[in-house]
């Protein structure tokens, strides 16, 4: 089975594999090639969650079947307000675009990332089952955020990304509370999503390519990751 590959250079240090056909799927390595490997058993990984939650699984396949090919690479670079290139400690990153990333997303590709949104939002939200304020808020050694930072970034990057298209709704509407942040964003991507079935459409907003196929990429890359991220903070 042949999966299309994006591979991102130079994202915080190292790379990123996207499985193009497939977000939420994604591995990273300390190089293009790492990441692509390390994507062969994440594929793999991903597909049991799928088939955890949907019996009759849409992604099927042994690993001797996988074959993946790089589809397109991207370099991250740093550009400040004016747009000029700059380094990294003087700029903000623009993150991949990929040739894959122009396909307009189809009414069963949403269908199906709804699904793996709520999956992905209780995967997340099983992950603070039993944490105290104390747990949620303390500061840990080398670490941005604290847990519930953690979770009001990922609301607030997923309110970020609809906001690169025009559909969010007003910044001071945000919740401070992470939990009714999370809840209140979750929601109005979902309505958004549905809207966008077939929706030919590529923007530049401040000087970084949005397309509804990489916002969509980029939302359930980011609450996975940081799941995952939640996990390794709730054992220390």
């Amino acid at each position: 089975m042949l999966f299309r590959v994006g591979v991102e250079n130079n994202f915080e240090g190292r790379s990123i594999a996207w499985a193009l056909e497939h977000p939420g799927c994604f591995a990273y390595g300390a190089h293009g090639e790492a990441a692509t490997l390390n994507l062969e058993g994440a594929l793999d990984k991903y597909a049991g969650w799928i088939l955890q939650h949907e019996p009759r699984t849409w992604l099927s396949f042994t690993p001797d079947e996988v074959e993946t090919v790089v589809d397109g690479t991207w370099d991250v670079y740093y550009i400040n307000d004016e747009l000029d290139q700059v380094s990294e400690a003087d700029g903000y990153s623009v993150n991949s675009f990929f040739p894959y990333d122009w396909k307009p997303l189809t009414a069963i590709e949403i269908e199906r990332a709804l699904k793996m949104l709520e999956w992905s939002r209780a995967d997340l939200l099983k992950t603070l089952t039993g944490l105290s304020d104390e747990k949620r808020n303390a500061v840990y050694m080398g670490e941005r955020w604290s847990i519930n930072g953690i979770l009001g970034d990922v609301a607030g990057a997923e309110w970020w990304y609809m906001d690169r298209f025009g559909l969010a709704f007003p910044r001071a509407e945000l919740p401070e509370e992470p939990l009714q942040r999370l809840e209140k964003v979750h929601q109005h991507f979902n309505s958004v999503l549905f809207r966008l079935a077939d929706v030919k459409k590529v923007i530049g907003v401040d000087g970084e390519f949005w397309s509804p196929r990489k916002m969509l990429r980029r939302v359930l890359w980011h609450e996975r990751d940081h799941t995952d991220h939640i996990r390794k903070l709730v054992a220390i």
